[in-house]
């Protein structure tokens, strides 16, 4: 009898386009894994993900602005749905693997620091080797998840994971080592930078750093002055240089709306993302996270205590990182006051 699994890898292979990755075609698990009935390889890597702690802690983890005053700007969380809205949108409209972009999007910032890129920088600086939140999410779903047994998830999951992150760099490297094997895990690149140039540019003027009228005045003209007509505008600069090539899916973007997301996107690096109103608060939580690193090496059975057995064979920096960068905003600060702040006596 044919399970509904199967009945959906047919699907796939009738209706999906050639440049898609079929789920019954994964290069498969580090570790064995019983086929599910009534799911995909792909959607039960998706709802691993949506059930993981790491998922849950990103509601409390910065996108830009530290602890804002209103319920309306985005946390990491929100940032991580926004991608996959619009990454399914993407793929949806190219015949891709929607529950493959899907679970790549949900688990892109696993590993990502309390404090946004601030938490990133600091313990980029402090452990051996250097830090990443695109490693370290990979680390999340390969080791630290599920008690120390890793999320077990698949080869093209786990790649899109690891190589979704552009840095200051274009959206697809020109490095092959640097992009994803799947069309999907470039959908999700787009994806996340479309979802935070609109995103950040709202929270930003809901936050009073910047005023709408500061926004540049080509950048309005290409991409409209509202959430969604930005978003439109760019997947369909995405959609309409998209086109098969040599036997390949070739990603493009349209020019001109290429031309004013890169203006966009320096904008916001000069204009929000290092203004004073950021960058002071950014300063103040880095001290933090720094501070506790290095009061966790200093007291390691008080490390050992609250991280627990996962991850036993790394070092102590390297666990002592897994902790930090596991934190949520209001964890990390409720944790520094406990140790740091003196206590008035009975």
């Amino acid at each position: 009898m044919t399970s509904i699994r199967q009945e959906i890898e047919a699907r796939e292979r009738a209706h999906l386009s050639p440049y898609a990755c079929l789920s019954a075609e994964s290069l498969g698990r580090i570790a064995p894994f019983e086929l599910c009935p009534i799911r995909s390889a792909f959607q039960c890597d998706r709802d691993s993900i949506v059930y993981s702690k790491a998922f849950r802690r990103l509601k409390h983890k910065t996108q830009v602005f530290l602890a804002p005053t209103g319920d309306h700007c985005r946390t990491r969380l929100t940032h991580t749905l926004e991608v996959s809205e619009i990454g399914r949108t993407i793929a949806r409209a190219l015949s891709l693997n929607e529950d493959l972009v899907e679970a790549i999007a949900l688990a892109h910032d696993l590993g990502h620091t309390p404090f946004g890129h601030a938490g990133e920088s600091v313990l980029n600086q402090l452990l051996p080797g250097g830090f990443s939140h695109y490693r370290q999410s990979l680390r999340v779903v390969d080791v630290l998840e599920n008690n120390g047994e890793g999320l077990n998830l698949t080869f093209e999951v786990r790649d899109g994971i690891v190589k979704h992150s552009k840095g200051y760099g274009e959206v697809l490297p020109d490095n092959k080592r640097d992009l994803p094997v799947t069309a999907e895990g470039c959908v999700v690149r787009y994806a996340d930078i479309i979802a935070y140039l609109s995103h950040d540019l709202d929270d930003a003027i809901r936050s009073l750093v910047i005023r709408k009228d500061d926004i540049p005045a080509k950048c309005q003209k290409v991409l409209g002055d509202k959430h969604h007509q930005r978003i439109v505008t760019m997947i369909e600069g995405v959609l309409s240089e998209t086109l098969p090539r040599d036997g390949k899916l070739m990603f493009g973007i349209e020019k001109r709306t290429g031309d004013v997301m890169r203006i966009l996107r320096k904008f916001l690096y000069d204009k929000v993302y290092s203004s004073p109103q950021v960058h002071n608060e950014f300063v103040k939580a880095s001290k933090m996270l720094r501070e506790l690193y290095l009061y966790l090496l200093e007291h390691r059975d008080f490390l050992e205590q609250e991280i627990g057995s996962f991850a036993e064979s790394a070092s102590p920096e390297r666990r002592a990182g897994d902790f930090i960068a596991s934190m949520t905003d209001r964890y990390a600060q409720n944790m520094y006051q406990k140790i740091f702040w003196p206590k008035a006596l009975a």
